[in-house]
């Protein structure tokens, strides 16, 4: 019988993970769907982005994107402004009143993400993480993942 591979094993993982995170967020009653707590996130770790970037880094359609963005601008968590180097360009920008549900937010992902890793010594999750960012920086520097950026 073959072994799993890596990639089957990450993306198992990363499914599972991202299924107990939206069941997490569905019962915390913040009205929020799963995609717009993830950009509520991303565009907390990539401030003043182009709405095409973040889309990219979220892995979504540009389009798909909008609709998260829409809706969260007008709960006031996040704002859109003109790219002052582009005019038909937009950046996103959390607003002034977020921190509480950005709080939340990710502090449902930290429980779920602890359950997850409840096992695992500090010094085993610091090697999983280091090892993870070295991988996506193989991957995004590579042939393949210059195509797909």
């Amino acid at each position: 019988m073959p072994e799993e591979t890596i990639g089957l094993l990450l993306v198992d993982a990363a499914r599972l993970l991202r299924i107990q995170i939206d069941r997490a967020l569905d019962g915390a009653g913040l009205g929020l769907t799963a995609g717009e707590a993830r950009t509520l996130a991303y565009v907390s770790l990539y401030p003043a982005s182009r709405q095409t970037t973040l889309a990219a880094q979220m892995n979504v359609e540009p389009m798909t994107l909008v609709t998260f963005l829409d809706r969260l601008e007008r709960r006031g968590l996040v704002a859109r402004e003109t790219d002052p180097t582009d005019r038909r360009a937009k950046t996103v920008q959390l607003a002034p009143d977020v921190q509480q549900t950005l709080e939340q937010v990710l502090g449902i992902t930290r429980k779920v993400q602890e359950e997850a890793l409840r096992d695992f010594d500090p010094d085993e999750i610091e090697k999983l993480r280091g090892l993870l960012k070295r991988m996506r920086s193989n991957i995004a520097g590579s042939e393949l993942g210059r195509e797909q950026a």
